[in-house]
């Protein structure tokens, strides 16, 4: 048996309740045809509205090219996916609004990924397809070669330190919060006669307004784009410094690729007692409400970023050993890295 969910949205039906935001569509702002509501909520609902409506065209167009790709008609494809004509033709047409389980089903008869479907950018041509399939599987030692291969190729560099290549004199830490960046990066900037670039405070100058209210007030995606301008800007400016960087820099694939490219990396790692504990010290005390659940969100942080933060070239765990002993460390190693002097 299948089960099949397709909803026929009449055209003066307010569809924001049903409709979630669709990121990266650009759309008419005045929301023509839509009922406006009152205030920021409904001009928000009926903006997601409209995003969902240019998704479901979108959709529609790529189940229609896929479907005519494979060379089969709209009934065939119907009867391999278990679904109703009908409900398959309201669906490239941008009328149906299909679960999640239905495409799964239309996406195993076409025989292409979900991503494919829905239109991940990997799909968006015929290179782009074979390119991935040429990736699909390797390791990851493998999809680094090709990675730091693709960077060289399209100028815009690959891993420093790589051949004879010079390493970047641009040392940039990552880690989460609490794990020592500000403090350890301002003793490396000392020891090494650089400039220490705070890049959360570089992000703040270009915004006017500080990190908080930039997330506040414009959103995660407008914070991105400042951060991404603010290394840039490092980049082109100083041949050396000590960039510390915030926590979520590698979330961003664009943002983090610059930074592997041209700076040379340290992950500075803590234990999350740590973590938290630190960031309880420097007076912000929000990770210290409802603890247990705070600290099993960290946790979840650090796990889903730590094969990003693993790209760095230099590893230093800062809970194994007191802060002096941990600068020694990192400056002993920064120093062997860069080709300087151990003592200076």
């Amino acid at each position: 048996m299948h089960y099949c969910a397709c909803i026929i949205l009449p055209a003066d039906r307010d569809v924001s309740s049903n409709i979630m935001p669709i990121p990266g569509l650009t759309l008419d702002p005045e929301g023509n045809g839509l009922p406006a509501g009152n205030g920021k909520r409904a001009s928000a609902a009926t903006r997601f509205a409209r995003e969902g409506d240019v998704f479901l065209a979108q959709l529609g167009e790529r189940v229609r090219t896929l479907r005519s790709r494979r060379g089969l008609t709209r009934k065939a494809v119907a009867q391999l996916a278990g679904v109703s004509e009908r409900h398959l033709a309201n669906l490239e047409y941008g009328q149906g609004n299909a679960s999640i389980l239905i495409l799964l089903l239309i996406s195993r008869a076409l025989q292409c990924s979900m991503a494919e479907l829905l239109g991940d950018v990997t799909t968006a041509s015929p290179e782009w397809l074979l390119i991935r399939e040429m990736l699909d599987g390797r390791d990851e030692a493998t999809l680094h070669r090709a990675r730091v291969a693709v960077g060289e190729l399209l100028g815009t560099g690959g891993a420093q330190g790589e051949g004879a290549r010079p390493r970047s004199h641009l040392v940039a830490l990552i880690g989460l919060r609490g794990a020592g960046k500000s403090t350890l990066g301002a003793l490396l900037a000392q020891d090494l006669g650089y400039p220490l670039i705070e890049l959360s405070r570089e992000i703040e100058k270009f915004a006017g307004c500080s990190v908080g209210e930039i997330q506040g007030l414009y959103g995660q995606a407008a914070y991105r784009r400042y951060e991404r301008r603010a290394l840039e800007e490092a980049v082109q400016i100083y041949p050396e410094a000590v960039i510390a960087t915030p926590g979520g820099i590698v979330s961003d694939p664009a943002t983090f690729n610059l930074l592997l490219a041209h700076c040379t990396t340290v992950w500075l790692k803590a234990a999350p007692e740590d973590h938290m504990r630190r960031v309880a010290e420097q007076g912000d005390m929000r990770p210290m409400d409802a603890s247990h659940e705070a600290m099993n969100d960290l946790r979840s942080i650090l796990a889903g970023r730590t094969a990003f933060y693993a790209k760095a070239e230099l590893h230093l765990d800062t809970s194994a050993q007191p802060q002096a002993a941990t600068f020694a460390l990192l400056r002993g190693k920064v120093r062997a890295l860069l080709g300087l002097p151990a003592a200076a």
